[in-house]
Order: structure tokens, then C-alpha cells, then sequence
């Protein structure tokens, strides 16, 4: 029996047999399809779908990474209503590190298996330029082998401000002084009207995707993110998705997805809703095997364990993500929302939540790269 009809035989919801008959041949799916992917009651169906997907890109891998989380301060200028990380100086609770701070930091977190530091903080408004340039330049001569994946395009949007200098310059200057490759942060969402109310001083949606269609151009690969559970609609987080695919489409350079859950504590916005339950188990697998379906020319989706929890990520291992991040060590920004997970997880117990699946394990680096595979 051909998998589609195989497929129909247990499809419940009528409005999805067209679309898997899309996805089995791998067509591309549009905007009103979307929409019917996050409203259907037939989860089980849009999982399997999404699983299909994963299983043509990597087969049964699933990839991981040594990473050490730096925020070299939390100090910022930017407000935004869902941070529960920025602090104002002299407030309690502010850090704001010199480079002998940071060296300090990382040789304190350093291992030999250590692949990946990934940077992003506040907005500090009176770190000149050159700091920002001696700190990837100095990990990168200090730790050789560690790649250094840094400064998301809300802070390259900073940076092009306290210099006047264009994306272009400034991302030129962070590759000669070391930068492999960008996370994915500071896009939140894309539609505007959600933009003015979360983010409305932070880089605009245009600005954001600008960053990273420069930063492809110049051969830096990125990530990219999608905040949701807050005042967005489904109609806006399909946006957000195909605003991205279209990017990846003209300017590729895309290594992940990776939808970040809100953390509904400690942040003005949590408290202005004032909702007893903000995201759900079903919501976070739906987005992601949804992310999975859209996205189809980005190579991976992401299930963050650090905002969903350990245990449900080794549900999106079959709802279409084929990477868990990986040891982290040291995460602040979401903790200081309400993130409830530990801040790192070792090595050992990556792979117990990834072998748990029935996934083969992939130690890879920034670039996903194959550094080992627990066959």
C-alpha cells in the first residue's frame, strides 16, 4: 500500500488528506494550509507529517551540541515587556563584565569537549566598539577549536547604531575578528502590531531579517527564532514562518529553527496579561511539527529544552525537530523569565534523552558539522 493511502486510513480530520498528499510528494505548503495545521484536532496526524519530514532531511539523527552560554551583562536600554533579564545600572542584580571578567568566566566553564560559546546579552549603551571586537577575537585566540557564535541582529542593529556603521561593515568586522556563525534571537515576531507592544524599541522585523540576509551574503551562517505564547495570533506565527522561508528562499544561510515557549514570569508583560496558563505541552509540539511542515527548506528545527522541558523534548523527536541544543551550561536569559529546567545537562544525559527516542545521537558543532555519531 503506498504511504499516502496508508496515511488516509488514519487521517480523522478530511481537511488534512490533501495537504499530507503535498508533503508526501514534497510540495510546498501556503499560508491557508498552514492555518489548517495548527487548527486541526488530528494531532496525531500533523505529528506523523512532520516526522516524514524529519526522517527525509536526516534520517534517524538527532544532533546536539557542547555549548557554554555567555551574557556578559544584562544592562539594557531596549525595554522590552517580556524580559525578565534586563536591568538598568546600579540596580540589583546587574552584571556587566570587562574582557579579563569574561576570560575569567569561560576558563572557569571550559571542558575539553566544549564546541560552541554562544553570546547574546543586553544592549549596553556605553561599551565602545572595540570591546565587541577584542571579545571574539580574544575567545577565539584563547579557546582555538571553539567556535564563537555571537550577537543575534537585535545587537548587530545596536552595534550599527553607537557606530553609525552599516550591517554590512559591522558583521565584516566581527568575521575578520573571529565570528563563525549568529544565533537567532531577537526576532520575537514579526507582525508589527504584536512588535509594538513587546518589542517596539528593539531592531524592527524588516531590520532583523536584513541583519541575517547580509550575514548570509558575507557566508555567516544563522539561526532563527520565533517567540510565541504571548499576545500573537496562529495567523502571526505563520507569518513569522514564511517571512523566514522566503528569506532562507532568496539568501540562504538558515541552519535552524527554533520556536522559544514565553516564560511568563518576572516580566512586565506576564503581569499586564495576568492568564493562569500561557503555552501547553500540545501548543509547543504543535508549533514545532507546524514549524517543521512550513519551513521546508531549513534544515533543522529545534526543540529548546531549556523552555519546554527535557521530557517533552523527547516528544518533538517524533514531531519533526532533529536537535535538542545541547549541554548549554550556564543559561540566564530564560531563567530569569521563569524557566523551571536546569541551566546545562551533561553530555551523558543528552544522549540518554536522545537514545530514549529510538534517535541516533549526533555530537555536531556550531555549523553542524558531524564531530561524532552514536551509532
Amino acid at each position: 500500500m503506498a504511504v499516502s493511502n496508508l496515511l488516509k486510513l488514519n487521517i480523522r480530520d478530511p481537511k488534512l488528506k490533501p495537504i499530507a498528499d503535498k508533503i508526501l510528494e514534497g510540495k510546498r505548503l501556503d499560508f491557508d494550509e498552514g492555518m489548517i495545521l495548527y487548527s486541526t484536532r488530528d494531532f496525531p496526524t500533523l505529528a506523523r507529517l512532520a516526522d516524514i519530514v524529519r526522517e527525509r532531511k536526516v534520517g534517524q539523527k538527532a544532533y546536539f551540541v557542547h555549548s557554554l552560554r555567555l551574557s556578559q551583562t544584562n544592562i539594557c536600554y531596549v525595554g522590552c515587556t517580556f524580559c525578565g533579564f534586563q536591568r538598568r545600572f546600579d540596580e540589583e542584580g546587574a552584571w556587566d563584565y570587562d574582557l579579563e571578567d569574561v576570560w575569567a568566566f569561560v576558563d572557569n566553564h571550559y571542558h575539553p569537549e566544549l564546541t560552541e560559546i554562544h553570546i547574546s546579552s543586553g544592549h549596553h549603551p556605553k561599551r565602545k566598539w572595540d570591546y565587541y571586537l577584542d571579545l571574539v577575537s580574544g575567545l577565539t585566540s584563547r579557546y582555538p577549536g571553539v567556535q564563537v557564535k555571537a550577537w543575534t541582529a537585535a545587537e548587530i542593529h545596536h552595534f550599527s547604531k553607537i557606530t553609525r556603521m552599516s550591517y554590512r561593515e559591522i558583521l565584516s568586522e566581527l568575521k575578520e575578528a573571529g565570528l563563525v556563525a549568529m544565533p537567532g534571537g531577537g526576532a520575537e515576531i514579526f507582525a508589527e502590531h504584536v512588535r509594538k507592544r513587546i518589542a517596539k524599541n528593539k531592531v524592527t522585523a524588516d531590520g532583523w531579517l536584513e541583519v541575517h540576509r547580509t550575514a548570509h551574503e558575507l557566508g555567516i551562517p544563522t539561526n532563527a527564532t520565533m517567540l510565541y505564547g504571548h499576545v500573537e495570533s496562529l495567523a502571526d506565527r505563520l507569518d513569522h514562518m514564511l517571512r523566514l522561508r522566503q528569506l532562507q528562499d532568496e539568501s540562504p544561510g538558515f541552519l535552524s529553527f527554533i520556536p522559544l515557549a514565553f516564560q511568563p514570569d518576572n516580566n512586565p508583560l506576564a503581569k499586564e496579561l495576568n492568564k493562569s496558563e500561557f503555552t501547553t505541552g500540545l501548543d509547543d509540539l504543535r508549533n514545532l511539527a507546524v514549524a517543521r511542515l512550513m519551513l521546508d527548506n531549513f534544515p533543522h528545527i529545534k526543540g529548546y529544552w531549556i523552555m519546554i522541558t527535557p521530557e517533552l523534548t523527547q516528544v518533538t523527536l517524533s514531531s519533526g525537530v532533529s536537535d535538542v541544543d545541547g549541554t548549554i551550561k550556564d543559561e540566564r536569559i530564560a531563567h530569569a523569565s521563569g524557566a523551571v529546567t536546569e541551566r546545562g545537562m551533561t553530555e551523558s544525559a543528552l544522549l540518554r534523552l536522545i537514545k530514549d527516542t529510538g534517535r541516533v545521537p549526533v555530537k555536531r558543532d556550531a555549523l553542524y558539522n558531524e564531530l561524532k555519531v552514536y551509532a
